[in-house]
């Protein structure tokens, strides 16, 4: 996943039915597109119409509740078992979504795992909305112990999940497993993994109302050291897997991404969810330094993000407009305590051509950039510059509006037509070839 996480929401909506897991009812989802700042929010309708339960922590029924699923509660209104949708959401990056929701229980689909989640998620299509995300940087560690279960957090430059796990059933036994959170790696190797039971608890889940809905088709059930059933596991270590997909699905209830490199071992929804509340209570970074003007602005520390350019050549100020793989209106304010008014000219101070271009080049950076997976170490090099224009001086005191749309991507390689702007005054134009390296 990106340093910088841009907005993401579905392209259209999409439904389907099956049966809770736990419950065995009728259950109906659909994923609805949703604005830039909205977050995940499940909409549950009623005959006093429509109760919406946001996705955070705060809404979370109490550790002692929560029995092999994770709930979220709102005005009498509960949903269950809401780990596996948050996690596909949460491993392809998607940020805002409504959750229609009737049955009060996420079906399950062929499986007990997110694939099916992320498949449905396919069919709909996903959309950048052009806007950084916030999200929550840990700074320092954090140490949650209840019970056996030990979980922490520590400072890492990616988001990276570890578990470990242990069960006296052989087939089981001991399993550890970390990974990086990323679409690519969390739909082939996380998604997959189906959640499991041993023949002993299923019993006793089942009187207590649980596992209604599971079978030996959507889930793994070991008994004494063999698969019931003739299952075949996916992974050797498939239970492990679907520990972290659970944690994965409970850490979305932060209600941002997670940047920091979390371990858990022994640990399960209770203390997943504990360990979330922590989190939220302790510091937040946010792209942004100051609260924007414009919420819709990317300003200069969402930039700093994703730009690797600093003082004195970072020549972009604000991003006011991006439109994915299509087009960026960026913001440089041109001021008299610019460094290469010193000698560009004395008494005489006027932005140079080359410059102009370079800030341009910058802005389409930005766009560039926010398109790759993973722009960690990437540097946008200029490849060719035609057509260069100045059709006007730019002078202190200016603010310096650029406008580029991309007309061609192929590959790291890219062509760009970008316009700078005074004011209504063209002052610069030119078509620009750049293309990705690795730093």
């Amino acid at each position: 996943m990106n340093v910088l996480w841009l907005q993401r929401t579905v392209e259209t909506e999409v439904s389907v039915e099956g049966v809770g897991l736990h419950s065995g009812q009728r259950a109906r989802m659909s994923f609805q597109p949703a604005p830039v700042n909205t977050g995940l929010i499940f909409v549950v309708p009623g005959p006093d119409g429509d109760t919406r339960i946001p996705a955070l922590v705060e809404h979370a029924v109490p550790a002692a509740d929560l029995v092999r699923a994770t709930r979220l509660s709102r005005d009498g209104v509960t949903v269950h078992t809401v780990e596996h949708v948050l996690a596909a959401l949460y491993g392809m990056g998607v940020t805002n979504c409504i959750i229609r929701l009737e049955g009060g229980e996420p079906p399950v689909i062929g499986c007990a795992s997110s694939l099916p989640y992320v498949e449905l998620l396919d069919r709909a299509g996903l959309r950048d909305q052009g806007l950084p995300a916030t999200y929550h940087r840990i700074t320092r560690p954090v140490t949650l112990t209840l019970g056996e279960a030990r979980l922490e957090a520590e400072p890492a430059e990616e988001l990276r999940l570890s578990f470990e796990i242990d069960y006296d059933d052989p087939a089981i036994g001991k399993q550890a497993a970390t990974f990086e959170i990323r679409p690519a790696v969390f739909r082939h190797e996380i998604a997959p993994a189906r959640t499991f039971a041993l023949m002993c608890d299923v019993e006793d889940l089942r009187r207590r109302g649980l596992a209604l809905g599971g079978n030996l088709q959507n889930a793994l059930v070991y008994n004494d050291g063999v698969l019931e059933g003739g299952q075949v596991a996916r992974f050797p270590d498939e239970c492990v897997r679907h520990k972290l997909l659970d944690l994965l699905g409970d850490l979305a209830l932060l209600g941002m991404p997670l940047q920091g490199h979390v371990r858990a071992r022994l640990s399960g929804h209770a203390a997943n969810v504990e360990f979330t509340r922590l989190l939220a209570k302790s510091e937040r970074r946010m792209p942004r330094i100051y609260p924007p003007r414009e919420p819709v602005h990317w300003d200069i520390a969402s930039i700093m993000e994703i730009m690797p350019h600093r003082y004195p050549f970072l020549l972009v100020d604000r991003i006011t407009e991006l439109e994915p793989g299509r087009r960026v209106v960026g913001i440089k304010n041109v001021s008299i305590n610019e460094p290469f008014f010193q000698g560009h000219f004395p008494r005489h101070p006027i932005m140079p051509g080359v410059l102009i271009i370079e800030a341009m080049a910058q802005v389409g950076g930005v766009l560039l950039l926010s398109s790759v997976e993973d722009p960690r170490g990437k540097l946008v090099y200029f490849s060719g510059i035609d057509g260069a224009r100045f059709r006007q001086s730019v002078l202190p005191g200016d603010q310096l509006r650029f406008e580029l749309e991309l007309l061609k991507l192929r590959g790291s390689l890219c062509k760009m037509r970008g316009t700078g702007w005074v004011g209504d005054v063209l002052v610069a134009e030119a078509e620009l070839m750049s293309t990705i390296v690795d730093a």
